[in-house]
């Protein structure tokens, strides 16, 4: 398998995209640049429920309600009730797809039962944290109550903090390593599950803190061999102006280095897999561009667009 960066872009109006549990679920920021902050553990929890509810088998699975599940019991799960060992870890892999991505350490005995308490496998997709391109706003926290009593004793309710921002356009940078996936068995199928969980899956996974938030872009460049990584390609991003940005409206984002860079590195790009939000829109120059369309024209035959509905047959 060859080696592919990635590029995830969403925002969120008025809602609270990652709450610190730290900080009275407030979300996060970097105070300093008034950047609003997404941890890479929020985003690959989007997507192992988008692809439960697709039906594939996971480690790090959504219990059924009331169900208490280790990850031993898990595991022995998966192997139909039997303790699982070093000779069990091809199937076990060839089973649980989010281990294939993401990678797992697993409480799996040594051959001799003894030796060894767990092995780890490095997953080959990887994320960064997600950052804001825009100077985000926080909502003033807004008191929020409950009719039930926290005591029994206790005839009123409970009341809580609700934590939202104005807008936030957040930007994901990834990586799928090609050496690993050979490790993990990561297949050319499981790929194009994570292409389509990424510009599905946050919409299909709101709550009540989470609606409002919609993915707009999503690149997966795939190199031609397992070793070529250019970088982080938010760096290649421009926003026209970061203040005050209230929503799609308002944002204007440039796209023209990112262009510039595929041009550039074309002999070593294999394709471009690529999803754009009908109702997002880039700047190229001085028009309001589909970056399909550009990237078509300046360098041909690389664009793959995103497949998205549920794939008959896929699993």
């Amino acid at each position: 398998m060859n080696n592919s960066e990635l590029l995830f872009l969403y925002d969120a109006q008025l809602a609270n995209p990652n709450g610190d549990p730290d900080d009275e679920n407030r979300p996060r920021m970097d105070y300093q640049s008034r950047r609003n902050l997404v941890s890479d553990v929020r985003l690959k929890r989007y997507i192992r429920d988008y692809l439960q509810d697709a039906g594939h088998e996971l480690y790090v699975a959504q219990p059924r309600q009331g169900e208490v599940v280790t990850a031993d019991k898990r595991l022995q799960t998966v192997l139909g009730g039997k303790k699982p060992t070093v000779k069990d870890l091809p199937e076990i892999l060839d089973q649980l797809m989010d281990i294939r991505l993401f990678g797992a350490t697993m409480p799996i005995k040594g051959e001799g039962g003894g030796a060894g308490s767990s092995i780890q496998v490095t997953g080959p997709v990887q994320f960064t944290w997600g950052y804001s391109l825009n100077h985000v706003d926080l909502v003033n926290s807004y008191t929020i109550s409950s009719r039930f009593s926290s005591q029994d004793e206790k005839n009123q309710g409970t009341f809580g903090k609700d934590y939202r921002v104005y807008y936030s356009l957040l930007t994901f940078a990834g990586v799928v390593s090609g050496k690993r996936a050979e490790i993990s068995r990561l297949t050319e199928s499981d790929l194009a599950w994570l292409d389509q969980a990424l510009v599905e899956a946050i919409p299909l996974q709101t709550t009540r803190s989470k609606i409002g938030q919609f993915p707009r872009l999503y690149m997966r460049v795939e190199y031609v061999d397992d070793r070529t990584v250019l970088g982080d390609w938010r760096e290649l991003l421009d926003l026209d102006e970061k203040e005050n940005l209230r929503s799609t409206v308002d944002v204007r984002l440039r796209v023209d280095r990112l262009v510039a860079r595929i041009t550039e590195a074309r002999a070593r790009i294999a394709a471009v897999h690529l999803w754009q939000h009908p109702d997002f829109r880039v700047w190229y120059g001085a028009e309001s561009v589909r970056l399909a369309d550009v990237i078509d024209s300046a360098a041909a035959g690389l664009v793959v667009p995103v497949e998205t509905g549920l794939k008959a047959g896929s699993q």
